[in-house]
């Protein structure tokens, strides 16, 4: 899975800043809305408080002891938007190919500027490993992803995240002490966990997101399963009900379901496991019967999208082209067109020949991002209001300039690393990923609602 090639050539910024949208609104020259007007503040102004930050949930409660950020030298806080963009691109220039810089899809508009290359959160990892010889990878993602690069990337190589403030809520929602309860409670209704039934099959097969800790990644190692991203989430299905009865699919609750029903799987085979109750609030009966286990977590951002969203863009207008990511709630995506990853949200929209209106259901600097530069569509976001991912948007230009800068003197800032006793089986569960390849061709994940 190749990542997209992004020139380094400098460009002026464009209406795909939702930063700029956002100081807009808050100074009164726009008519927008944005869910939270602390966003148009630095994100170094929240590094010492607990929380995801401006813009995030209110459900979303931060676990204690997560990664905050240090201080940023004033230098960097105080630094216009146009030095920040000089300063980074004097030391890409002198570090050249000793330093790779990926940027995820949902990042700002003044990052993605400078990155080598944008793409999902497997594709970035991916491309990481195209630079073997780079002394430093540098992550303007959330904390799993660095994770996940340093799990792909050589020993030697620095993985480093600009801001160690950005996490993700919905990766939180499943820990590994969780986890492991809820492993030692299935294997109470179920038995021996390694044992197989007269077809072969063990009991159940664990399945992690992509959005999930190294510590998920390395429990689903050891026990025999696999991780799935958006892209690949039916073939990895697919791969785990040819070597197991059930699935228990963590920690987004709403791609799991989405894609098994997709693929045929009834809803009364899902039940849902909520951490905070004795099997997962369900019965041994229900447990016997499932085919996927869903854990009870979700994405704050993709929550956000709803039927009557999509209901008034049809309204408005006639003809519109409605694409959700399927970490949208089910009956968004039964009344979207389409749903799928953000990368076949991107496909989708390059490959349309003739001008077309779309209203996309997923994160909005994605959206504009897309918008501009494709001027022969009409592209909205189906949310009105401009709320961008509060993780993603801890990284900003003095961060990304902070880092590379210290790489430039000799010092690795932020580097992330996960212990070798995790990283060997979370290895494994990302190697099986890779070996369950997808068709060649993949189709949207659901088209038509079906």
């Amino acid at each position: 899975m190749s990542a997209v090639n992004i020139t380094l050539q400098p460009r002026p910024l464009t209406d795909a800043s939702v930063d700029h949208a956002i100081q807009a609104i808050v100074a009164g020259a726009s008519t927008a809305e944005t869910c939270n007007t602390d966003l148009a503040s630095g994100p170094w102004d929240f590094d010492t408080r607990p929380g995801y930050g401006p813009g995030s949930s209110m459900g979303d409660v931060i676990p204690t002891g997560s990664p905050r950020q240090g201080e940023l030298p004033r230098e960097y806080r105080e630094a216009s938007e146009v030095e920040l963009n000089q300063r980074i691109r004097a030391a890409k220039a002198i570090l050249g190919d000793r330093v790779v810089v990926l940027g995820h899809f949902y990042q700002r508009e003044e990052v993605v500027v400078h990155a080598d290359y944008v793409g999902d959160s497997f594709q970035l990892a991916n491309a990481a490993l195209e630079h073997p010889h780079a002394e430093a990878i540098v992550f303007c993602g959330v904390h799993f992803m660095a994770e996940t690069a340093d799990l792909l990337s050589r020993p030697e190589q620095a993985v480093i995240l600009p801001n160690l403030a950005a996490g993700c809520s919905m990766a939180d929602m499943a820990d590994i002490d969780q986890v492991e309860e809820c492993w030692e409670q299935l294997a109470e209704v179920y038995g021996n966990m390694d044992t197989t039934d007269a077809d072969g099959l063990v009991p159940v097969i664990p399945v992690t997101y992509m959005n999930s800790s190294a510590a998920i990644k390395g429990f689903v190692g050891r026990h025999g399963g696999i991780v799935c991203t958006s892209s690949n989430a039916r073939t990895v299905l697919e791969w785990a009900f040819e070597r197991g009865r059930r699935v228990l699919f963590f920690p987004d609750q709403h791609l799991g379901r989405n894609t098994a029903k997709a693929m045929g799987v009834p809803l009364d085979q899902m039940p849902m496991w909520n951490p905070r109750r004795p099997l997962g609030g369900s019965d041994a009966a229900s447990l016997t019967d499932a085919r996927v286990i869903l854990w009870h977590g979700f994405c704050s951002v993709h929550r956000r999208f709803s039927v009557d969203q999509i209901e008034k863009a049809r309204a408005e207008h006639p003809g519109v082209r409605v694409i959700v990511h399927p970490e949208c709630p089910m009956e968004v995506v039964d009344a979207a067109d389409e749903a799928g990853s953000t990368d076949y949200i991107r496909k989708a929209i390059e490959a349309a020949t003739e001008p077309t209106t779309f209203a996309i259901g997923t994160e909005v600097n994605l959206v504009q991002r897309l918008a501009a530069q494709h001027p022969q569509h009409e592209i909205f976001c189906l949310d009105p209001v401009v709320c961008p991912c509060s993780t993603m948007y801890r990284i900003h230009p003095g961060y990304l300039a902070w880092v590379l800068e210290g790489l430039v003197t000799g010092e690795v800032r932020n580097r992330i690393t996960v212990p070798q006793d995790v990283a060997d089986p979370a290895r494994l569960a990302l190697e099986r990923m890779l070996a369950a390849k997808p068709p060649a061709a993949p189709a949207a994940a659901w088209e038509n609602a079906s």
